[in-house]
């Protein structure tokens, strides 16, 4: 992994490899694969920090599957917000489809504890949670989460689509804010 990274204010320093990383969405996307064999799921990805993991898991997706995208929002700088933002629609049909959610990170939970419902009213015959990293110690709003991979400490991390104010997102590992910040 690389050195310290500093964007703005702040020194993120490395957490997970992009090899840890990779091994463990592979594991992710094999098990996938069994549980949703001939079931043709619809993987839904939310913007913006999901796009590399949702990318690189549906690259080793290897059953039918549709994916799209769609844009919510709950984050300003290092914080949440508390409010959640729909900027691009889910255009698909989900309607006795079997359905997963892609999220980048889980910490509060408030952003998907809102959206769910918005997707169960449309009635899939299924509804699942993938995610990339869940902080448990963060969690506000509890929601189910199906498959993750990795579970990590309440710190702000960055890199692997995850970003500090929009940047960082283009690194390939994982960093988490300095202890010192």
């Amino acid at each position: 992994m690389s050195a310290l990274v500093t964007l703005f204010d702040k020194t993120f320093e490395p957490f997970l490899p992009e090899s840890l990383i990779q091994e463990k969405i592979k594991e992710l996307a094999e098990e996938i694969n069994k549980d949703y064999a001939g079931k043709k799921p619809l993987f839904i990805a939310i913007l913006n920090g999901s796009f590399m993991f949702a990318a690189d898991l549906f690259k080793a997706i290897n059953i039918e599957a549709e994916i799209c995208f769609i844009k919510l929002a709950s984050y300003k700088g290092a914080k949440s917000t508390g409010n959640v933002i729909t900027a691009i629609g889910l255009d698909n049909d989900i309607n006795n489809r079997h359905v997963i959610i892609l999220e980048d990170i889980i910490d509060t939970g408030k952003t998907l504890s809102q959206f769910l419902p918005q997707l169960e009213h449309q009635q899939p015959s299924s509804l699942k949670i993938a995610v990339l990293l869940h902080k448990p110690d963060a969690t506000i709003h509890p929601v189910h989460i199906d498959y993750c991979c990795f579970s990590i400490p309440n710190r702000f991390v960055l890199g692997y689509g995850l970003d500090y104010d929009g940047f960082g997102r283009n690194l390939k590992e994982i960093y988490q804010l300095k202890e010192s910040e």
